[in-house]
């Protein structure tokens, strides 16, 4: 198997600490240097010695991450991007460099764990830090499952090594789930109940991840298995009840820069940029925000959060007043999109708002007012009138009183990516309680805990006396939105009901639309917004078939999504073909710890 990653692999940690970030408890050693079998000898070497695991290997999944999870989903518009139209294939650079980046951190995990599993450092370190790396190369290996469908296992890098890669076969999506599950499991004999530093994974982290892995891997058979929903169940109900953790009261502070390491952060990517180590730093802010947003460099003017989602959130921009949004009670809208109208405290706390109201951003004064923005571009370049939030951290100014310091280039945060949330935990609850589409509930346990996410976004949300499926396949949407999470959504329930899946994504509206500088300008200047039939609507395009990214399992014969793979590799090696199938292997008896 002649992956690109493979190179990674037999040197996975001679320059480790040249990648490690430096922000709480990311701090590096003294040490310039290292060699991987004589530097973790001490606790604190084994515990700074991980430290990387949380952010380099992965920086090359952060475009992958949005495209994949998002265009793909039909959360966001980037133009004519493949990922909208389902036309993906495997030279996609950003696919290839996603694949790149799970697979080498699942080479650094692998390298690192068998480094501190013959450490003399103490057991209860090594157990903590073993733990650590066994639940993030979990994760990569669920990202890979849910992407690529079969994949090959790479247990141990250094057996591996001894093999042809060239010939090495993809494994059963049920074997991957079961590795991953039993990998999750070791993590969790080894995790402490909380963990030593802000940030960390401890036992309730893994133990999240892994409830929301029998969710997915409930219906990897065709058909909802209900002992892999009762697992699902059990596990995050254990998270729910005795880890200690609650959501934040107010929903946009879990994606702010000094809330990096919250109460309802259970997995993140922790980034820093303050020693300029090109892939410890989050590249996000870069992508998404306008040009202009920071001081240095922004390209995200051209993309947009698309209608399907707006109206989602109940917002129609072409049948609605400003009022609409601006008082929308679902405080998941404004934290998640900009719209005309919105203003925020968090964002440019160096600038006066131009209502001298105090000091913040302004959207559509940041679009328009050169006394406001001094490089304002005059014009609304959204295709939907709407812009991403999350994943934003601000000015220089808002940085450093975050955090105490500033980006020094372009493509460079501090801010955290949070890949488990507390709130996604109570929804694999809910949903694991009920039995997919069409079905409900009126279970008590159910009901609170989707009624626990709502009513902290909806003040004035009234608890239902029943809880239908797709009550939580919606809630999952507004909650998740833009966090990288939604196309894998469509994947598990791929497995057990294509055609909800094909319907649902076939009905989205996945369009740009036209003539909303005329719209946003209007209300910048007089307060009106009039939409006028033939200046403003939807551009027409090609229809989309989202059946092109679906392969028919022939266990069960249902099709199920998933993405090529990238193409260098099946050249190299043609068993890695997503037309290919992957080989049963009982992981239980075949792997070990």
């Amino acid at each position: 198997m002649k992956l690109s990653y493979i190179k990674t692999m037999a040197i996975a940690v001679v320059a480790a600490f040249g990648l490690t970030a430096c922000d709480d408890f990311l701090d590096k050693p003294t040490e310039d240097n290292y060699v991987g079998d004589n530097y973790y000898e001490t606790d604190e070497q084994c515990y700074a010695g991980i430290n990387y695991l949380y952010n380099s290997p992965w920086y090359d999944f952060l475009r992958g991450y949005f495209e994949v999870g998002e265009v793909l989903s039909g959360n966001l518009i980037m133009g004519d991007s493949p990922y909208l139209t389902f036309t993906l294939n495997g030279t996609d650079q950003d696919l290839v460099n996603m694949s790149n980046s799970l697979w080498s951190e699942i080479a650094h995990c692998s390298t690192v764990y068998n480094y501190i599993k013959n450490s003399p450092a103490s057991e209860a370190a090594k157990n903590d830090c073993m733990g650590q790396i066994l639940t993030l190369k979990a994760l990569a290996y669920f990202y890979l499952v849910r992407g690529f469908g079969d994949i090959p296992i790479i247990h141990d890098n250094t057996e591996a090594l001894k093999s042809d890669y060239n010939s090495a076969q993809k494994v059963k999506r049920a074997d991957v789930y079961e590795y991953i599950v039993m990998t999750l499991e070791k993590a969790m004999e080894l995790l402490p109940k909380s963990p030593r530093d802000p940030g960390r994974i401890d036992y309730y982290c893994a133990e999240g991840l892994l409830a929301k892995v029998y969710l997915t891997k409930a219906g990897v058979k065709g058909t909802l298995d209900q002992t892999d929903l009762d697992k699902a169940a059990q596990y995050a109900k254990d998270v729910i009840d005795n880890s200690g953790r609650d959501l934040l009261p107010v929903y946009s502070d879990n994606f702010r820069l000094a809330n990096n390491h919250n109460q309802e952060s259970l997995i993140a990517w922790q980034w820093s940029c303050k020693e300029g180590n090109y892939t410890a730093q989050n590249c996000l802010q870069s992508d998404l925000a306008w040009s202009g947003f920071d001081e240095w460099n922004c390209w995200g003017d051209w993309r947009g959060i698309s209608f399907d989602l707006q109206e989602a959130f109940g917002i129609k921009i072409l049948e609605q007043q400003p009022d609409t949004w601006i008082n929308n009670v679902d405080t998941r809208l404004k934290a998640t999109m900009m719209l005309p109208g919105f203003t925020y405290d968090y964002f440019w706390q160096d600038h006066q708002l131009p209502d001298g109201s105090g000091n913040g951003f302004d959207f559509l004064h940041f679009i328009y007012d050169k006394s406001y923005n001094s490089t304002a571009p005059g014009e609304m370049h959204s295709p939907t009138c709407a812009s991403s939030v999350k994943h934003l951290h601000g000015d220089n100014y808002d940085h450093r009183v975050a955090v105490g310091y500033a980006p020094n280039d372009q493509m460079q945060s501090s801010l955290a990516t949070h890949v488990l949330r507390l709130a996604d935990v109570y929804l694999v609850y809910a949903e694991a309680k009920l039995n997919g589409p069409g079905s409900s509930t009126t279970d008590a346990s159910a009901i609170n805990a989707y009624y626990k996410v709502r009513s902290r976004a909806i003040k004035s949300a009234t608890k239902p006396a029943t809880l239908t499926w797709e009550d939580v396949w919606k809630e999952r949407r507004l909650e998740l939105a833009m966090e990288g999470d939604r196309w894998y959504d469509f994947v598990r329930v791929s497995y057990f009901n294509p055609e909800f899946c094909i319907n649902d994504l076939l009905n989205q509206n996945r369009k740009e639309g036209y003539g909303f500088d005329a719209l946003a300008s209007e209300y910048y200047t007089s307060g009106t917004w009039t939409v006028t039939e033939g200046a403003q609507g939807f551009v027409t395009g090609t229809p989309i078939n989202p059946a092109q990214l679906m392969k028919t399992d022939s266990e069960t014969g249902k099709s199920y999504f998933l993405i090529p793979m990238p193409t260098n590799d099946v050249a190299s090696n043609p068993n890695l073909a997503s037309t290919v199938d992957g080989i049963h292997v009982d992981v239980r008896n075949e792997y070990s710890y």
